[in-house]
């Protein structure tokens, strides 16, 4: 027995040592050579082993802003600089997701919401996406891309009320294929990739559009959706919402890239940075990233550097990590004052207009709070009807068990 182990784990050529095992087992014990590494400057003949290497590509993350934090043109100014109807549009837009974002914040502290998803400070970026879309095209947002939803036909009470807890809040009246708010982290970039591949297929001249925040950047979902979209050169925009901090997690904890826009050189496709706070910028990009796409140019990358100015939502309190410098700093940043004193200076506004344009706003969002505390509470078998296309047999006799025994609170 010791022979033939000898003879199966042990070539003598190869220098290994036999040592004896343990007493009575019947074995011995091979121990290997010390493991030889390879020095070129000993190899009598090194050129024989070399490799020869030569770059096989470059890339580059390109940065785009317009306008300054004071507002002022920080070069040749885009297209849209000369629509001031357009630009009034935009500025009157973000003046209301503002008012409408800090209503809904003071209805969540007097317990006439629930947990609610700020959008403070994001109004350039969520408007911008929104107002270079097609009406044609769908829309797959997070949680709180307000601006876009907005723009695209969502109304103000309907955002209060799936906020409130009522899933009739998802059922758009007068928007009824962009996809409803996607909680769980990433998952409508799956959606997004998918409805883009479906729109390719069938030959029809649509994009899909989806945001997600820096954080969500790390789930493997997202880079899924980034590489299918790559691959079948579906007609899709992904654009990263970079508020820097991830709840409680800083970007620079979040990922060792310089960039988030450079994600986009692994699946293949354009990926660019703008300054998500500069409206000019982000509508310009978007409105090119959404044309190459519906021209058949496949999907691109835009990733908007914002700050998150609120808490990540009302059950968060950013002051535990968050130092008020930074956002003390990234006030002098925000997107809507910028915006006015471009507009100023250009004379497309004014104070008077300013002052209609607040009580305009202010009017708006009182009135759909009026209908959404209006709107009563949902019956309780909404639960079975809005769940399956064809309620099964089991859930079907729990649902007239409900209904019999009384049980609904609508």
């Amino acid at each position: 027995m010791r022979d033939k182990w000898r003879q199966v784990l042990c070539d003598p050529a190869s220098g290994c040592r036999i040592r004896p095992g343990k007493p009575g087992s019947g074995y011995t014990r091979v121990v290997s050579p010390p493991a030889r590494h390879y020095n070129a400057c000993q190899d009598p003949n090194p050129s024989r082993l070399r490799l020869t290497q030569s770059t096989t590509a470059r890339f580059e993350i390109k940065r785009r802003a317009y306008l300054s934090p004071e507002g002022k043109l920080t070069g040749a100014p885009p297209k849209i600089a000369a629509d001031p109807d357009l630009l009034i549009r935009l500025y009157r837009m973000m003046v209301l997701v503002r008012i409408f974002d800090s209503k809904a914040v003071a209805l969540q502290r007097t317990g006439q919401l629930g947990t609610y998803a700020s959008c403070l400070g994001h109004e350039a970026t969520h408007i911008g996406i929104g107002a270079a879309m097609a009406k044609e095209d769908v829309f797959f947002p997070m949680y709180r891309e307000y601006g876009t939803q907005l723009w695209r036909g969502v109304h103000m009470d309907e955002i209060l009320a799936f906020w409130g807890g009522d899933e009739r809040g998802n059922a758009f009246r007068d928007q009824p294929h962009d996809f409803p708010w996607a909680v769980p982290i990433a998952t409508q970039t799956l959606h997004a990739a998918g409805a883009a591949l479906a729109f390719k297929l069938r030959g029809e001249p649509r994009v899909a559009v989806t945001v997600i925040g820096d954080g969500g950047t790390s789930q493997g979902d997202f880079y899924e959706a980034l590489n299918a979209a790559g691959a079948f050169q579906a007609p899709c925009v992904f654009v990263i919402a970079n508020n820097q901090w991830a709840i409680s997690v800083p970007l620079k904890m979040q990922t060792a890239c310089e960039t988030l826009a450079q994600k986009a050189i692994a699946a293949g496709i354009p990926g660019e940075q703008v300054d998500g706070n500069d409206i000019l910028a982000v509508h310009t990009a978007m409105t090119e990233a959404i044309a190459r796409a519906r021209d058949g140019g496949g999907p691109s990358l835009i990733e908007a550097l914002t700050y998150r100015l609120s808490d990540h939502t009302t059950a968060d309190d950013a002051r535990r990590y968050r130092p008020s410098e930074e956002v003390d700093a990234a006030r002098k940043r925000e997107p809507i004052g910028r915006f006015k004193r471009f507009l100023l200076t250009q004379g497309f506004w004014d104070e008077e207009r300013e002052n209609a344009l607040l009580s305009e706003c202010q009017q708006a969002v009182d009135e759909a709070v009026r209908v959404y505390l209006a709107l009563g509470k949902p019956k309780l078998e909404d639960l079975f009807d809005y769940t399956f296309a064809e309620l099964p047999e089991s859930l079907r006799a729990q649902r007239d068990a409900f209904i019999a025994g009384g049980v609904n609170h609508g």
